[in-house]
């Protein structure tokens, strides 16, 4: 009967087809332990050091290797399953991250690994041994067949040995027992390099690891498997990459599965002089994986055959060749942009089809493949009649296995699987291989031919080959397509960014990290407070009155400890304010919402995030008035509030007023489906004024719709119902303020009846009092324990950070700087020094050959020009400021022929520069001369002017006083040219001792400022005069009111010591019926200024210390930051300014005034604020803006100048924002950037139009407008003119250089060519420093050299815009 079929079907002739399942499905025994390539210390292994997040000392390569397209010497080995050409970051910046890393990196098992406390060890070696090279060439001959010469010159050897996963400590628990072992050989005969990853049987035990940061969360992230090269050049795309796992099942079959043969071994081709686009699998007759960065052509994808799970009850067996089934790599746009994948799985069985003739191209070299080519040694192929007709084809090679088990191991405990054998059952083999065209559409033909000898042995039995997800049927063939299928991949940005992104077999979810809880597309920080801003807006009748508001103001404070939610809403006319007082499901939601849980139980955020529809219908009795409330959350702003909108309509009862309403302790029932809760209940409320007690009534149904993610599998432990049980209940109306509150304390857990007297635990109610800094342990009953974090020391109740710089308990070494941070510590090498391998200790830097300074350099005469070194032997020559030529010959400019002085001014010049002095009549300092009209003159402004005149003289370095508004001497003078500062008196003269040298912080002058006092509160007079009464000291029980800092009235008061408290409004008067008992606290309401209305941190200004000082803008904060020196002391890093809602983007500084201004593209404003303390933003223009970016002020003529990118203008205006006028409205595209020279009265601006971008620059006044700079350029986001060096410096997102020009556009070079993707820029002493999109921080450049020196990164990981420097003094600059 079976040849009948046979003989039917069309002669087969697809090599790889036939390799398929005896490659994919074998059934072999897996690699043993001791058939790993050998290892230990006797083999001369050296032993990474024990720990979580360890790496080797760089381990320099005999002989280098080929890693994609480049050539490395240096290795090293993380504890964390990777090798890479580079030392590693920390763990914490990929470890818990989706495949690629930003670094080269090969990785056989990439999880977060903890060799602590003796869990394993890690070993690694360079190996020229001929046992290991001769059985890497066998397997490498055997996974590539056309590669039969390859003979390795060296081998690499990583093992990782019995390593357990990260685990947190948890006390009384023992570690788990589960061990992975696992190893990566690399291979090179130094043209070609190939990788080798061997896992052997039960080698591994566990298959992913938690994030640290999600122990809270039951998520696993899959080891990943695979090569990167690293970031592209072009920043805004990946390097290459390959990726062989994305699921723990395809992690455990990495055991169970090959790509040349042997379960457990795998070969690739990872770099070679020849061009390689991108890391080739072996496949036994060059079988290619997919789901790699660059597309392999048509290939069938190992990722895919990993997804499978193999056992004995998914496979079917069936008689020969009765199907086909058809593999598509995804769509080609997909694979054109170099992210294709395939996620394709084994199951039960489709229907079978007729076979067709099918063929593979090899990938690389894009030839077919036939029998001749696949040849190598230790590889067996023979041709074998298919049946008694004599029909003939080539047989696969036979991977010999024992001619690959290494000989210096005993032989493995499987006797009967020695080899493969590809036809167990006999049968005869195709006959010829053939090349017929490619199919079309990217579809590779997939056959089901006899399986391995690895497998069971069946008569004339083969696997059945099943497919899932999207499956297309015809005639003719079954075909896959997984291009719809959404990945972490391309998704992962629509996660919170303190959640982490999975893929599971349908589509990809987001999960919150640790500390954090929502739905994973939202995360909120847990136990922190919370905050609510909205808008709510109604059409109700009141009784029969109708009433119309719209966004009214909606302010929640949700205490996330205890459940407690504050709820106000301000401005809702009467009569509906005091007819919703009853109403308290309007803040109720947010109790839900926030609901303390109980175990096994989730608040609402947990489910739905910052997003969802509450549908709430009340009816009221007797009267059965109607009114429905919908209420739509809309996400997180950037300072994580929830955003919601509330409407509401209908008919309610009416309520006098002065009457207040009262509603008792309740408890709801919430019923939940996939998307959906449901709650119905009934509530009793009363009415009640004086001796007047009215009881009503109302029925509420609510109903939540939210999204959640269907892919993840759902968790049958959830309960189906939950009771949400409200403890105390408020609703306040105060008719003075016009504000409706409502309060409720909110707990959320299983349905349980009343008289259940099971105590809740204080961790699950939030009673506890562990420190914040502490954890907190339940234990039997209410017992529980707390403590301290790592990083910090105490009882657990109080803790606090323990310092180890001063305790000894760090690990930086000499020539370090240990510096203490909360929670853990942090080494910096000391100035001259750098990291030696193990990045704790600090050797000397060598300084390299300088031309510069050796006098071996061609350039001009160090009074013409400036020998710029690059580092080895190559330099740059840059004719000085005031010399014109190539830097080799510079010649002088006559600055006196650009008419560059006042016309009433005299000009001198001079050798590489000039001056400029007020003719008799004026005066000034020769750039501005004004007519002397002015007949009495201040001492200060008669030794300034007398300075200045004496200033424009060559050579002169006389000190210009600076005088205030009023004439009076400035209190501290610091000199323009040689930088020293110092104090004066009144009459000028130098208090002694307070000189600084240049460089230093400048002396404090003057006396301190008087500390603003106002005048005393009610409660701070009533609290002065009872202390007073006391005596001074008040006993235990007597009653001391409690005011806050402003003076306002706390509003939980209380007797002494005692538990007896009670409300009190504003005024300090008794809340009537809010007097506890010992015992129990009532939950008072914020009268005053509650902590919801404003936001926080306030919007005013944290003075800065003395001295300089950068300032940037990031999102809706203004960031401080200061320098010593010119380094960066980002320990004292802080938040200058906090506006919320606001994109603040352009940013400047006013030395005279000591002002910051800024652009705000939100706000559509330019503001301003003094560094004061708690000085306040004021608004100085709010209209005729769009796209407010750059702004530049001029300190000497009380101007600003700006751009708008949308509105295509330039606009200038004095400093309050008054005399307003356009300067350029014409050939601009997208302005973006802005400098002043205020000294030589120059404006320049950048437009990043992507057709022509340019610079351009013109007169203060909009006169002798021109184009500067037009050619290599591409994207110039940052633009700063330095008035000491008198140049034009700019940073380009494009060309990813920071150059610099003089300021007529001559003398242009580049300083750095190799930024990320710089924004904004600005130049301080020797150093620029720009803000960085791609970093998310501040990078700070040496101006001579041209290196990065150092970098600032926020906590908060987001843009940063503009950026300037504050200096002490007004800059004079050159002139």
């Amino acid at each position: 009967m079976e040849g009948d079929r046979v003989a039917g079907r069309p002669v087969l002739s697809s090599l790889p087809v036939l390799l398929l399942l005896p490659l994919l499905m074998s059934r072999a025994a897996a690699l043993h332990p001791d058939e790993l390539f050998p290892h230990g210390e006797s083999w001369g292994d050296q032993l990474l050091q024990e720990g979580d997040d360890e790496s080797s000392a760089v381990v320099k390569l005999a002989n280098p290797l080929h890693f994609y397209e480049a050539r490395f010497s240096n290795l090293y080995v993380g504890t964390n399953g990777i090798i890479s050409t580079q030392d590693f970051p920390r763990e914490t910046q990929y470890v818990d991250y989706d495949f690629p890393t930003d670094f080269p990196a090969m990785a056989p098992f990439l999880a977060d690994i903890d060799t602590s406390h003796g869990r394993g060890r890690v070993l690694y070696r360079e190996d020229t041994s001929p046992a290991v090279l001769g059985l890497a060439a066998r397997y490498v001959r055997a996974g590539f067949p056309r590669s039969a010469r390859f003979t390795p010159t060296h081998a690499f050897l990583a093992t990782w040995e019995q390593v357990g996963a990260y685990e947190e400590v948890k006390r009384g628990a023992l570690p788990s027992g589960e061990l992975n072992t696992f190893q990566a050989v690399l291979a090179s005969d130094g043209s070609d390099s190939y990788a080798l990853f061997l896992y052997p049987a039960n080698g591994l035990q566990f298959l992913g690891t938690r994030p640290k940061e999600s122990y809270n969360v039951q998520l696993q992230l899959p080891a990943r498997v695979g090569f990167c090269r690293g970031e592209a050049d072009d920043l805004k795309s990946e390097g290459p990459y390959f990726s062989l796992t994305s699921t723990e099942q395809s992690v455990k079959n990495l055991y169970q599965l090959s790509n040349l043969g042997i379960p457990g071994v795998w070969a690739f081709h990872i770099g070679s002089t020849s061009p390689l686009d991108n890391v080739r699998p072996a496949a036994v007759g060059d079988l290619s994986a997919a789901h790699s960065s660059v597309p392999l052509g048509r290939s069938f994808s190992h990722a895919t055959a990993l997804e499978s799970d193999y056992n004995e009850d998914n496979l079917d067996y069936y008689d020969v060749n009765e199907e086909e089934a058809e593999y598509l790599p995804g769509e080609p746009e997909e694979a054109l942009n170099g992210h294709s994948s395939i996620d394709v799985s084994f199951q039960s069985k489709v229907d079978t089809k007729p076979l067709e003739e099918s063929s593979t191209l090899d990938p690389h070299t894009k030839e077919g493949t036939s029998l001749g080519e696949v040849e190598g040694p230790d590889l067996k192929g023979q041709v074998e009649p298919w049946d008694e007709r004599g029909t003939r084809s080539p047989a696969p090679p036979e991977v010999d296995r024992d001619s690959l088990a290494p000989s210096w191991e005993t032989p493995p405990p499987y006797p009967e699987n020695g080899s493969i054998q590809p036809y167990p059952d006999g049968g005869p083999v195709p006959s010829e291989m053939d090349v017929p065209p490619a199919h079309p559409e990217e579809e590779i033909v997939l056959r089901s031919y006899p399986a391995s000898g690895h497998t069971t042995p069946l008569s004339r039995g083969t696997y059945e080959v099943g497919l899932e997800d999207n499956i297309g049927s015809n005639t003719e063939v079954f075909t896959y397509n997984a291009a719809n299928k959404e990945t972490c991949e391309h998704n992962h940005r629509q996660c919170s960014r303190h959640a982490f992104c999975t893929d599971y077999a349908t589509g990809f979810c987001c999960h919150c990290q640790s500390k954090f809880y929502g739905n994973g597309k939202h995360c909120l920080p847990e136990g922190a407070p919370h905050r609510v801003n909205g808008k709510v807006s109604g059409h109700l009748h009141v009784g029969h009155t109708p009433v119309h508001f719209t966004d009214v103001d909606l302010h929640a404070y949700i205490v996330g400890n205890d459940g407690r939610a504050y709820t106000a809403i301000s401005h809702i006319p009467q009569p509906a304010a005091q007819a919703l007082l009853p109403l308290t499901p309007i803040g109720g939601l947010f109790g839900w919402l926030f609901a303390l849980e109980k175990p096994g139980s989730e608040n609402g955020f947990s489910l739905a995030g910052a997003a969802f529809t509450h549908d709430m219908e009340v009816t009221f009795y007797p009267g059965e008035e109607t009114v429905r409330i919908t209420q739509t959350a809309e996400g997180l702003d950037p300072e994580n509030y929830l955003s919601i909108k509330t409407n509401i309509q209908g008919q309610v009862p009416y309520v006098p007023a002065n009457f207040t309403a009262h509603i008792s302790p309740y408890k709801e029932l919430y019923h939940y489906s996939d998307s959906a809760v449901t709650s119905t209940s009934s509530r009793d409320y009363s009415l009640t004024f004086g001796a007047i007690n009215q009881t009503w009534s109302y029925r509420i149904h609510q109903n939540i719709t939210y999204q959640v993610c269907r892919h993840a599998p759902r968790r049958p432990s959830f309960p189906t119902t939950q009771q949400l049980n409200v403890d105390r209940v408020f609703a306040l109306y105060n008719d003075e303020e016009r504000v409706l509150r409502f309060a409720v304390t909110n707990q959320i857990g299983p349905v349980k009846e009343d008289s259940d007297p099971t105590p809740v635990n204080p961790c699950y109610d939030g009673s506890h009092m562990c420190d914040t800094t502490a954890r907190c342990h339940p234990g039997t009953g209410v017992d529980y324990t707390c403590e301290c974090a790592s990083g910090y020391q105490g009882d657990g109740r109080n803790c606090v950070d323990e310092n180890e710089c001063a305790t000894g308990f760090h690990r930086c070494g000499p020539n370090s700087v240990c510096i203490n941070l909360p929670g853990s510590y942090r080494c910096e090498c000391r100035s001259g020094y750098e990291f030696a391998d193990d990045r704790h200790t600090c050797i000397l830097i060598t300084p390299p050959a300088n031309p510069c300074e050796d006098g071996s350099h061609t350039c001009a005469p160090a009074g013409q020009a400036r020998c710029v070194h690059h580092g080895g032997s190559t330099f740059s020559c840059a004719c000085l400021p005031g010399y014109a030529g190539d830097g080799h010959q510079c010649t002088d400019v006559d600055e006196c022929s650009e008419n560059r002085c006042h016309p009433a001014a005299t000009c001198y010049n001079t050798p590489g520069s000039f001056s400029c002095r007020c003719q008799p009549g004026y005066y000034g300092d020769g750039f501005q001369c004004i007519p002397d009209s002015t007949s009495s003159q201040t001492p200060c402004e008669q030794q300034q002017r007398h300075a200045q005149a004496q200033y424009a003289y060559p050579g002169a370095r006389f000190h210009i006083p600076q005088c205030d508004e009023q004439g009076n001497f400035l209190p501290l003078q610091c000199h323009g040219s040689t930088g020293f500062c110092w104090c004066v008196d009144p009459d000028g003269h130098e208090v002694p001792g307070t000189q600084t040298p240049p460089g230093s912080t400048p002396p404090h002058c003057g006396p301190s400022p008087e500390p603003t006092q106002r005048p005393p509160t009610i409660c701070e007079r009533w609290r002065e005069n009872l202390l007073e009464h006391y005596g001074g000291t008040p006993r235990d029980d007597q009653y001391v009111p409690q005011c806050d800092d402003l003076g306002h009235f706390i509003p939980l008061q209380c007797h002494g010591k005692s538990d007896f408290c009670w409300c009190v409004d504003k005024d300090g008067r008794e809340v009537q019926g809010t007097r506890s008992q010992p015992g129990t606290t009532p939950a008072c309401i914020p009268t005053v200024a509650p902590p919801m209305v404003r936001p926080t941190p306030r919007p005013d200004v944290t003075p800065p210390s003395v001295g300089t000082f950068l300032l940037y803008t990031q999102g809706q904060q203004i960031g401080y930051l200061p320098l010593n020196g010119t380094r960066l002391q980002k320990d004292a890093a802080k938040t200058l300014l906090s506006l919320h809602g606001s994109i603040i983007v352009g940013i400047d500084y006013d030395c005279r005034e000591r002002m910051v201004y800024w652009t705000d593209v939100a706000g559509r404003t330019i503001s301003r604020a003094s560094l004061e303390l708690g000085a306040e933003p004021e608004t100085i223009v709010n209209s005729g803006l769009i796209s407010p970016e750059g702004l530049a002020i001029d300190h000497i003529r009380r101007t600003m100048y700006w751009t708008d990118s949308v509105l295509d203008k330039i606009e200038s205006a004095l400093l309050d924002g008054s005399e307003r006028k356009v300067l350029f409205y014409t050939d601009l595209v997208n302005p973006r950037a802005i400098a002043v020279d205020p000294i030589r009265g120059n404006l320049y601006w950048t437009d990043w139009n992507r057709e022509a971008p340019k610079i351009e620059t013109s007169s203060l006044d909009g006169e002798n407008r021109r184009i500067l700079i037009n050619t290599d350029i591409g994207l110039p986001n940052g633009l700063t003119f330095d008035p000491f060096s008198k140049l034009l410096c700019w940073a380009d997102a494009g060309t990813k250089k920071l150059e610099c020009t003089l300021p007529d556009g001559t003398g242009r070079r580049v300083i750095h060519n190799n930024l990320k993707y710089p924004f904004s820029i600005v130049s301080y002493a020797d150093h620029f420093y720009h803000t960085d999109w791609r970093r998310d921080g501040v990078v700070s450049v040496n101006k001579h050299s041209g290196q990065f020196t150092d970098e600032y990164l926020p906590e908060q990981r987001s843009h940063l815009y503009g950026i300037t420097a504050v200096y002490p003094y007004c800059p004079t600059g050159r002139k």
